[in-house]
């Protein structure tokens, strides 16, 4: 069969089935029923088995992945070392999502990647996702460039993501709570069980999850070695400094004080995780100087970060309830202001708005701006007000947008300047906001 270059790369990544956004899925669901590595082990063959190429470090959970992936490239950059890291989605640009020395890539690389994985795809019997794409142009990158160490985070699950083709030297597990329940189950043990599919024999465990039966069931798949939160790592202090957490951390290399500069307890925990899967990677400890200097460059976009101040605007991509949980205690914890909340929140159809709400927590808020993600499985915001409504919000404190830069300008304008705005509910959403305040 004859290949030829795309007239536009990005036009024709866009063109492909994208389970993220819900686009081009089949009616029938095919593809999601039965889930497959084959079209991802494909397109690698004929780029040449990239991922054999670099070492990696390979994360899964259900919150704190992204964090948690930034966390160790910057640990590592700070050791020397050469990182690629591959995170997703992305907030505003998809180069975001590969980064070399935590810089994402340019528009020009990623276009030249992206045409060779088209040159490639006429010679597959079934196309591949989105994801798969990308996933493909991120490890020809980090083989192109060279790298130490590939830090990846899985799309979705574990077993059957397109980035367990790597044979991850260290598998690191942050959390297991109920999300994307329509491909992962209903249960944590369901959950837990997609997600134990990336700890291989020789892996190196991380083992962020503390529920002793949901622990058993990654350690039954046989790592080489395990570390466990709260014995091998943890955090000894976690508190609220300036510009984000003053933290005492160990992990079998020693202890160490850092200033995290990032917001909410939950980071601490990330930290701690990322210390000992950096530490494992390396089978060494890092000295003190190395993990202050990577706990200072580390940066987590779209998770309570700051970006803005009268009014104080935060922007949080909790999308579960458990994510919700912690930005709620995020806020009681660390940004009191003497003015009132408003709360703009954006959810998919796939969660339930009551619970989102509940898990918010909206009795302090004074006002409740509710628009649609930018996402064809976005959730009606008139149903999200509903919910509202059902757990005793007033109805004339509620606002409905028909976006996302609307719910904002909504928000900035009726929030004094010593009030504050949570931007919160899908990454999505937050995205959106993030390209309209920061560009």
């Amino acid at each position: 069969m004859t290949t030829r270059a795309v007239d536009d790369p990005r036009a024709w990544l866009e063109a492909h089935i994208n389970l993220e956004r819900g686009i081009g899925i089949p009616s029938d669901a095919a593809r999601t029923a039965a889930p497959t590595r084959a079209r991802i082990e494909a397109l690698l063959a004929l780029l040449g088995r990239p991922e054999l190429e670099f070492s990696a470090i390979h994360l899964t959970g259900t919150n704190g992945k992204t964090s948690t992936a930034r966390m160790v490239a910057a640990l590592l950059h700070a050791a020397g070392l050469r990182v690629g890291s591959y995170t997703s989605p992305d907030l505003g640009r998809i180069n975001e999502r590969i980064s070399i020395d935590l810089e994402p890539i340019a528009d020009a690389e990623l276009d030249e990647l992206l045409q060779l994985v088209a040159l490639c795809e006429p010679s597959l019997t079934d196309p591949p996702s989105y994801f798969e794409i990308l996933t493909a142009a991120a490890f020809r990158a980090f083989c192109d460039v060279a790298i130490d160490v590939g830090v990846v985070e899985v799309g979705l699950g574990g077993a059957w993501d397109a980035t367990n083709e790597v044979d991850g030297r260290v598998a690191v597990v942050t959390n297991v709570a109920i999300d994307h329940e329509a491909f992962l189950g209903s249960s944590r043990e369901a959950i837990a069980r997609e997600k134990a599919g990336i700890v291989k024999p020789a892996s190196h465990l991380v083992l962020g999850e503390t529920d002793p039966e949901l622990a058993a069931i990654f350690e039954a798949r046989g790592p080489r070695a395990i570390w466990r939160r709260d014995r091998e790592f943890g955090v000894r202090a976690n508190r609220v400094a300036v510009g984000g957490r003053y933290l005492e951390l160990f992990s079998p290399g020693g202890e160490h004080e850092v200033l995290l500069p990032l917001h909410g307890a939950h980071q601490g925990d990330n930290a701690a995780l990322a210390l000992a899967a950096a530490e494992a990677f390396l089978g060494d400890a890092l000295d003190g100087e190395t993990v202050r200097a990577g706990f200072s460059i580390a940066t987590s976009p779209g998770r309570m970060e700051i970006v803005g101040r009268q009014p104080l605007v935060l922007l949080d991509g909790a999308h579960n309830v458990a994510g919700a949980e912690a930005l709620r205690r995020a806020l009681g914890e660390g940004f009191h202001t003497s003015g009132p909340r408003t709360l703009v929140v954006g959810l998919l159809r796939e969660k339930d708005p009551m619970e989102m709400l509940t898990a918010l927590g909206i009795d302090d808020v004074q006002l409740l701006v509710l628009c649609p993600p930018p996402s064809p499985r976005a959730l009606d915001p008139a149903e999200v007000a509903r919910a509202a409504r059902s757990l005793g919000f007033p109805e004339d404190r509620i606002e409905i947008a028909e976006n996302v830069r609307s719910a904002v300008g909504t928000a900035m304008v009726d929030t004094p300047d010593d009030g504050q705005v949570v931007v919160t509910g899908s990454l999505y959403v937050v995205g959106a906001a993030r390209t309209m305040l920061v560009g």
